[in-house]
């Protein structure tokens, strides 16, 4: 299949109307706990000093099995909803030798198993319908490559292990062995077992798009000084947020910022300036056209209850099934305001999720194919698995 690369340029506007209903808290499951630490089954997610580290610590969802990626200590997990550890591949150069896990060969049969791999730094990881795991490592220093036409550090490559957790090969830029990626922002695996890598430029954002073979389908060029314009305020100032593959479909959701500057009306001199929302456009990474967009309203500040002057944006969480994507903004109180969107039908509905104050020293979030928005939550000691199954009610009338 001939790859096929798009600069994206001029840009198709479209005006969209929407409904937004609203729901109630979503109750939270708590799955299971993990200690901090660097044995099997602990997470290093803090430096042993107990400041945070540098590295990512990333986790993924699939079928109810839970997938991290601990870039500290160089190894990667897999548990079931109930804490069970199933699954391990680590760099026995950081890691202590598993004791409850069999470090096994080729022909062996067991039911929870090990396997070492040189990981350097794995931070994003994805999974397929296949348990395959993609996991983003970090080259060497002495590997590390700078482009000087872009001015991007390229030092990343993903790794592809099958559902056993054996080594397949490496992706690189080109595909199969190629060249390392620059910064990766974002990674997923859709409904066809395809690869998405989102990359972070100076002037822009590269997406690589790869089949399940691992061969490069699709590359597409976003630059940040060409941007679609705001329908109603084309003079508005425009900024890509978030850049998410559609789970189900060839296409790219970016969500895009706008704001417009303010005046002091008696001097008529400029004051600054305040959003106006947020638009969430649909490319078509086929061909690189537009083909459709959400608008997405501000989220609005309360204080003791009582509504505000203050509007901000809401920040873009993940995609589902079905052209569905979540968004959230921090609540004042002990959890997160979240939006949903069905990108088909143009449909909105609110809701709220909670956790105190206590869990909130580091928190990442994860939405799964099917709709169901996942943590790890972590205080000084623990880490905490847990999820809301909000696939219940964005299936409901979205």
């Amino acid at each position: 299949m001939k790859n096929k690369i798009y600069f994206i340029g001029v840009l198709l506007l479209i005006v969209v109307s929407c409904s937004r209903n609203s729901i109630d808290s979503i109750e939270r499951e708590d799955l299971f706990s993990l200690e901090i630490g660097p044995l099997e089954d602990q997470i290093a997610l803090y430096r042993l000093e107990g400041s945070r580290g540098i590295r990512r610590t990333g986790f993924s969802m699939r079928d109810g099995l839970i997938y991290i990626a601990d870039g500290t200590n160089g190894k990667i997990v897999r548990y079931n909803s109930y804490g069970d550890l199933l699954l391990m591949i680590y760099n026995e150069e950081t890691n202590p030798p598993p004791i409850t896990l069999r470090t096994i060969s080729e022909d062996e049969q067991v039911t929870r198993w090990a396997y070492t791999y040189p990981l350097e730094e794995p931070g994003w990881i994805a999974v397929d319908s296949r348990r395959h795991i993609y996991a983003e490592d970090r080259l060497p220093y002495d590997e590390q490559r700078y482009d000087s036409e872009t001015r991007a550090l390229l030092d990343g490559i993903i790794l592809h292990f099958d559902q056993e957790g054996r080594f397949v090969h490496y992706l690189g830029r080109e595909g199969i062995g190629g060249s390392p990626f620059p910064r990766i922002v974002g990674m997923s695996a859709s409904a066809r077992d395809e690869l998405s890598i989102i990359c972070r430029l100076q002037d822009g954002w590269e997406v690589y798009w790869f089949n399940s073979s691992g061969m490069l389908l699709y590359l597409v060029k976003i630059s940040s000084g060409v941007i679609p314009a705001h329908p109603e305020w084309p003079q508005a100032l425009a900024v890509i947020d978030t850049i998410m593959a559609s789970v189900d479909a060839r296409q790219l959701l970016i969500k895009v910022d706008y704001s417009r500057d303010t005046f002091d009306e008696s001097t008529n001199t400029r004051t600054g300036n305040e959003p106006v929302n947020s638009i969430i456009w649909v490319l078509n990474i086929e061909n690189g056209a537009y083909l459709d967009s959400v608008e997405v309203p501000l989220y609005e500040i309360t204080e003791n209850g009582k509504p505000t002057d203050i509007r901000i944006f809401y920040i873009m969480l993940g995609t589902a099934r079905n052209g569905k994507a979540l968004l959230y903004f921090p609540g004042e109180t002990d959890g997160y305001s979240l939006l949903y969107v069905n990108m088909n039908s143009h449909e909105q509905r609110r809701g709220n999720i909670h956790f105190s104050n206590a869990e909130l020293r580091y928190n990442d979030f994860y939405l799964s194919p099917d709709g169901i928005l996942c943590a790890m939550l972590a205080d000084s000691y623990t880490v905490k698995m847990v999820w809301w199954r909000t696939d219940r009610l964005m299936n409901e009338g979205l």
